[in-house]
Parts: structure tokens; sequence; C-alpha cells
């Protein structure tokens, strides 16, 4: 990173040495590899199968909800919903499920085209991965109701 240091003045290296000072992340590159291992030990497409399962399970659920509106609705898809509850402000409903115990994102999502688009100020948005559980859909929607129950 530098070439030289005195009291008198700093010499930088030239591009791109000068923007590599420190030591490199080394336990991040052994917990990737440690990461990757579990993956492949798991199998992608068990984890797949299992994401799927789980936004098939939640999609149903959250159809079944009056009011609540699914926004993105395309066959194949990550195991992500981005959705919205009638006259509740996805920031709203945020706060109370985090009150219960449930981890969603509101916002824009960086998609603020989109948002524009459908007239929308911003969506909830739940994801499931490889961690989540059918019981953990179910939280989700018994702290929906509650959300309702407060904000509706």
């Amino acid at each position: 990173m530098i070439r030289s240091v005195t009291f008198e003045k700093t010499l930088y290296n030239s591009i791109p040495y000068k923007f590599e000072a420190g030591t490199p992340h080394i336990a991040g590159a052994i917990g990737l590899g440690a990461a990757l291992d579990y993956l492949q030990q798991l199998g992608m497409e068990h984890i797949a199968a299992h994401e799927r399962e789980l936004l098939q399970y939640a999609t149903s659920a959250l159809s079944q909800i009056p009011g609540v509106r699914l926004i993105g609705t395309a066959r194949d898809k990550a195991a992500v919903l981005s959705f919205t509850m009638d006259n509740i402000h996805p920031h709203d409903a945020a706060t109370v499920l985090d009150h219960e115990g449930v981890a969603v994102r509101a916002g824009h999502h960086c998609a603020q085209p989109v948002m524009e688009r459908y007239g929308l100020p911003a969506t909830l948005r739940a994801s499931f991965g490889l961690y989540n559980t059918a019981e953990e859909v179910d939280v989700l929607i018994r702290a929906l109701a509650r959300v309702r129950e407060i904000l509706g």
C-alpha cells in the first residue's frame, strides 16, 4: 500500500497496490469454504426443493388472508414473498411483526421503478431459506393476524 513512510512524508504505492492494505480476510475464506462444504453435503437440489415447498406453503397461506396482496407471482422464482396489507403501511406492519418475533423486510427493496409502476410506497418481504420451517411460516401467519388486530 505504501512505498515509504518518514516523519516528513508518506509515498503511496501505485494503483492497484495502494488499495491492498492489511491482512487478507483469512477467517472469511475459511468460513466460506466450510459453508460450501456444508451446502454440498446437504445437496443443492435438496435445498432448492425445501425452499420451493416453503414458498408454495407460504404463498397458499398468505393467499387465504383477506386484504393481503401478493406482489410478484411468477411461477419460477426464489423463495421470497413480497406483499402488502390493505390500509396498513408496510413499515408499520413490519414493526408489529418484529414485536411478534418475525423478521421481514419493509421498503422499496431497491426496486423503485416497480413500486412506482404498481403505485406502491413499499412492500413487506418474507424470505425463506434452508434453515426455515413450515412452523415458522405459521408463526408469520399468526403474526399477520396480530398486525390486522392492532393496525387494521
